[in-house]
This record gives C-alpha cells, sequence and structure tokens, in this order.
C-alpha cells in the first residue's frame, strides 16, 4: 500500500508544477483574479499553499516555525514559489518513502499541545493541495483562461511516474 502512498507524492508534485508552469504565463494582473467560492486570488492561493506545505513539513519534523518560512500575504513570484513548490514537494515525496510506521508528532498551537499522527499530516498535504489547485482552476475558468488538467489519468499518460 505504500506505493499508493508514494503515488500520491509524486502526482502532489507534478500537479503543482504543471500548475505553475500556467501560471507563470499569465500577465500580472490575472494573478489576482478571484473567484466566488474560492480561496482568493490566485497570488494569494498560490502563496498560501506553498506556505502551509512548508509548515506541514516542519511541523512533520518536529520544529517550529522556520526562519526562511514564506510569509502569507507577501507575493515574491512564481520563480520563488516554484523552488519552494519543488523543494517542500521532494521533501515530502522522501518522507513518503522512508515512512514506515505512524509515528506521532508534539505539536504546539494556540498554546494547546497536540500528538497528531504523520498519517494525518500525510493526508492533510494532499487534502489541502488537492483543494487549493482546484480554486486556481475554477478562477483561471472563470476568468476565460484553460486550466491544466491534474487530474491523475492525465499524470499518468504525461509518464511522470516512471
Amino acid at each position: 500500500m505504500r506505493e499508493a502512498f508514494v503515488e500520491l507524492y509524486k502526482h502532489h508534485l507534478w500537479a503543482n508544477e504543471r500548475l505553475l508552469d500556467v501560471c507563470a504565463d499569465l500577465p500580472e494582473e490575472a494573478l489576482d483574479a478571484t473567484a466566488v467560492g474560492t480561496y482568493g486570488s490566485i497570488r494569494d492561493t498560490l502563496v498560501h499553499l506553498f506556505a502551509a506545505e512548508g509548515r506541514y513539513l516542519a511541523a512533520m519534523a518536529g520544529q517550529g516555525v522556520q526562519p526562511n518560512a514564506l510569509k502569507e500575504g507577501s507575493f515574491p513570484g512564481i520563480t520563488e514559489l516554484r523552488e519552494r513548490g519543488s523543494a517542500s514537494g521532494e521533501e515530502l515525496l522522501t518522507l513518503a518513502e522512508r515512512t514506515v510506521g505512524n509515528d506521532t508528532v508534539s505539536v504546539e498551537r494556540g498554546g494547546q499541545h497536540f500528538e497528531i499522527p504523520l498519517s494525518i499530516f500525510f493526508a492533510q498535504v494532499i487534502n489541502h493541495g488537492t483543494d487549493h489547485r482546484a480554486h486556481i482552476c475554477t478562477v483561471l475558468t472563470q476568468h476565460g483562461i484553460e486550466p491544466p488538467n491534474l487530474d491523475l489519468w492525465t499524470y499518468l499518460r504525461s509518464g511522470a511516474n516512471r
């Protein structure tokens, strides 16, 4: 079953890269586009997606907030988001390949202590990424821009699973 888990992370990394490919070609004003029912602008959603991924990784490693963490509300540009997304995606993939048990991680949040199984973090990363990529695709569609097809069948046909 671990192979399925690892495949989800390969797809996650691939889907983030495809979405960033499309966003890199957008005019600057298109990055500020929004649609009802989504997180916010494309720009803000991308920052949120990769900032959260960095926070998840830090928590999974038992670390606090990282000094170089991506800050919500700031937009470093597509190039930096691509670099951060690639790095965090590769780290998550490596963790998925190496994790055997379901250890827990101690997390302090809002003054409360939690013991969270790694499986919850792994599931949240996939859920969060899928949710916000769909938000961005919705915004693109609502503004007449063809979104990338990010489903698993397209991923398979692309050969990225090898």
